[in-house]
């Protein structure tokens, strides 16, 4: 009699878990897909790096501009659009995103110039600006902060996965299609994950709200109903700091993404073809790094370390491992040696990445995630900005020598490293 009593109960309960548990995770799975489409769509220009270069009559400081186009507006667009995210909601920000960076890409297929390839990286990163604000706004939504590490690196893997079988794959495409067959393809690819994602996306409801939260709910709804002005967040020490931090990380990272597949070939001899296989091996341990620094703070939060300083333990030690393996690079002539130490550096480098989003999510009052976020990737990515150019002045005046990139890129992990270990602080401490 007692059985049959408390059965009908805990099913209830346990079936309205299972169900929430099932929708988030399929959500976090859906934003690795888009994730992928969304950097396939950035790494065209670079694979076809060369090629381009070519059929235009670009020389490296050129060719450095034109990747940088991408990353300055996409640093600026990501100001508001953080707060567009946080106003209208991811649903129809990132279906707006994706439908927009796609149609973009397949335009850039028609370019006859340099100025027109300028205006299209241009618009491709401004479309491109709300993906991952998006993506920190429903895990700010479906997870508690206990959670939240694991499922932002997971999100952040689409981008390592990307990076990872872009090399290969895209030069597959330009090799068999021209770079402009390249650039139809993948963008028709964000066109089906706008519409698919339009179909599948809802906000939980209160039930699944009160289930996710926890004793974090009280909480939650105290905070919503705090209205903090967009530009108060630039009176506290720590936006600056993350600021700062991230353009740091950032620039060594872009130096990858833009000019690796080149530097295999022009400075290390391998073919295009060679170049695009081994150009996925740092991208591949980028995956694992991204994913390690999430599992990490996760198992630090749980061990009952402060959640702050549990994010701060994986960006910190990424970026002091980054760049120790970035430095030497410059004096290193064995090439396995230096392909090893690449990859190595960019398993370091992607170790802070979810760690970044998800101590923005852990500073900011919730109705601001988005919006700081936003302001933090802005620094980075103005540090993606520059990265490009830089580089392709470096090679420019040095006649092809990549010394002082690496140097350049190195001692910018350690500014990163630093910012975010003395200088970023739980939200109280910085305010006082």
């Amino acid at each position: 009699m007692t059985e049959t009593q408390t059965e009908p109960e805990a099913p209830t309960l346990t079936t309205a878990e299972k169900r929430t548990v099932r929708v988030r995770w399929f959500l976090v799975g859906f934003l690795v897909l888009g994730g992928v489409v969304n950097y396939l769509d950035r790494s065209t220009l670079s694979v076809a790096n060369t090629t381009i270069a070519e059929e235009f009559g670009l020389n490296a400081l050129s060719m450095g501009l034109l990747l940088s186009a991408f990353s300055w507006p996409y640093a600026i667009a990501n100001l508001p659009a953080g707060y567009l995210v946080d106003k209208f909601g991811p649903k129809k920000m990132f279906a707006f995103a994706a439908g927009a960076w796609s149609l973009v890409s397949m335009i850039t297929a028609a370019a006859n110039s340099f100025g027109f390839f300028y205006a299209a990286r241009v618009a491709l990163g401004i479309a491109e600006s709300p993906f991952f604000t998006s993506a920190l706004k429903v895990n700010e939504r479906w997870f508690n902060t206990k959670e939240r590490a694991l499922p932002v690196s997971l999100v952040n893997t689409g981008s390592q996965i990307a990076n990872a079988i872009a090399p290969p794959l895209l030069t597959f495409l330009l090799l068999t299609m021209s770079w402009r067959g390249m650039f139809i393809i993948v963008g028709a690819l964000g066109i089906v994950i706008a519409l698919v994602w339009l179909r599948i996306y809802r906000d939980p409801t209160l039930k699944e709200q009160a289930l996710i939260k926890g004793a974090q709910a009280q909480h939650t709804v105290a905070a919503s109903v705090e209205k903090v002005g967009w530009g108060q967040l630039f009176k506290h020490r720590n936006t600056w700091f993350m600021i700062l931090g991230a353009f740091g990380i950032f620039y060594t990272v872009w130096v990858y993404r833009t000019w690796l597949p080149s530097y295999l070939q022009t400075a290390r001899g391998f073919s295009l073809s060679d170049s695009g296989w081994l150009a996925a091996l740092p991208f591949l341990c980028g995956i694992i790094g991204v994913v390690f620094g999430g599992w990490l703070s996760g198992r630090l939060v749980a061990r009952g370390t402060n959640t702050v300083l549990a994010r701060k333990i994986p960006i910190v030690g990424g970026a002091l491992l980054a760049a120790a393996a970035v430095l030497p690079v410059a004096y290193v002539e064995s090439t396995p040696l230096a392909i090893v130490l690449l990859s190595v550096g960019y398993f370091a480098s992607q170790v802070p990445i979810g760690c970044l989003w998800t101590l923005a999510s852990d500073v900011a009052p919730s109705n601001q995630v988005a919006s700081l976020g936003a302001i933090q990737n802005f620094g980075g990515f103005i540090g993606a900005a520059v990265a490009p150019v830089v580089t392709g002045a470096i090679l420019t005046a040095t006649g092809g020598n990549y010394t002082l990139v690496f140097l350049v890129g190195g001692v910018l992990l350690l500014v990163g490293a630093l910012s975010y270990g003395l200088f970023v602080k739980q939200r109280a401490a910085a305010d006082g």
